[in-house]
């Protein structure tokens, strides 16, 4: 029952989605794993189950999945920004609405006092043994030679003084300039491949695949931030998109849609400051009119890709 009254009141709660800006950091380039440590601060009912399974979505799509099993009898919700005020509801109401509630674990961004547990916190048993899997993972790939995972700086000098030419094809993508890139004005600039952040095998298919990618199998790190793909033969860095947006309730759109948007500005003067174009590839057409809706001076950065999950 509690989710059906959950998924009735997602229509009524787009006025809920924030702008707040995600965490940027290690775990931020790995959803599963900031979502899964997100998770971990939190009761569940159904000792973490629904968490793992969804934990590959963004937050928001995971709230609303798992809004059902989160233990609410330990849990406290309190609207900090106002973002998720219901117009109806009498302002000394006792108890905050079921929306606001849901609109309130939703956000994307991790605003303190939003989210209030009573009592100690046990990590759920399945979020625990995720947790555990990545960290074993992790310290694999850690021992792992350097020169398994990164180029010698002698390869990568050799490489830039020979580009490949772009694939024919391409007619579709922005035009970058194709000056070689180690032309570098800072050290910061020129870019480092370094293994891709998240262990999404779709996503990194259509990384290495659509753009394509100049290192595949690899991530690029510029100027502090680690992209996707850097296109083979121009200056253009990418950031994929392979969520399965269409499918996505009218709250959840407007959740993520919001999120990208401010992620997309953000990436895009990273990638100016280091003269370097910057592209997003989402999956459908519907995520990109949802971008552009919100941000229209984005058009030339958004290519639909048709990637699949």
């Amino acid at each position: 029952m509690r989710s059906r009254t959950c998924g009735a009141l997602l229509l009524f709660l787009s006025a809920c989605a924030t702008t707040e800006p995600s965490p940027r950091g290690p775990a931020a380039r790995n959803p599963r794993i900031a979502n899964l440590q997100r998770a971990a601060t939190l009761p569940w009912a159904d000792g973490g189950r629904c968490v793992v399974r969804e934990a590959s979505n963004e937050w928001p799509f995971l709230a609303e999945r798992c809004f059902h099993a989160l233990d609410r009898d330990r849990v406290r919700f309190r609207d900090v920004t106002g973002r998720c005020a219901v117009a109806s509801a009498p302002a000394a109401a006792a108890a905050v609405p079921m929306g606001v509630a849901l609109c309130v674990f939703a956000s994307p961004a991790v605003i303190t006092g939003a989210v209030i547990v009573i009592g100690t916190v046990v990590v759920a048993v399945a979020i625990k043994e995720g947790l555990d899997a990545y960290e074993r993972n992790a310290s694999r790939e850690r021992a792992k030679p350097e020169t398994q995972t990164r180029p010698s700086h002698e390869q990568e000098r050799l490489t830039h003084r020979k580009p490949k030419p772009e694939p024919s094809g391409q007619d579709g993508f922005p035009p970058g300039p194709t000056e070689p890139l180690d032309r570098e004005r800072r050290p910061e600039c020129r870019p480092v491949p370094v293994p891709h952040a998240g262990e999404d095998d779709p996503h990194n298919e259509c990384a290495d695949t659509f753009p394509p990618n100049r290192y595949p199998g690899m991530d690029v790190l510029v100027n502090g931030k680690q992209f996707d793909a850097l296109q083979v033969g121009v200056r253009v860095l990418w950031e994929i998109k392979t969520h399965q947006f269409d499918t996505y309730s009218l709250f959840l759109r407007n959740q993520v849609a919001r999120d990208h948007v401010d992620e997309m500005r953000e990436d895009r003067e990273i990638a100016a400051a280091c003269r370097y174009d910057f592209v997003v590839g989402v999956s459908s057409a519907a995520h990109k009119k949802a971008l552009l809706d919100l941000a229209p001076d984005l058009e030339p950065n958004i290519v639909v890709t048709g990637c699949k999950r």
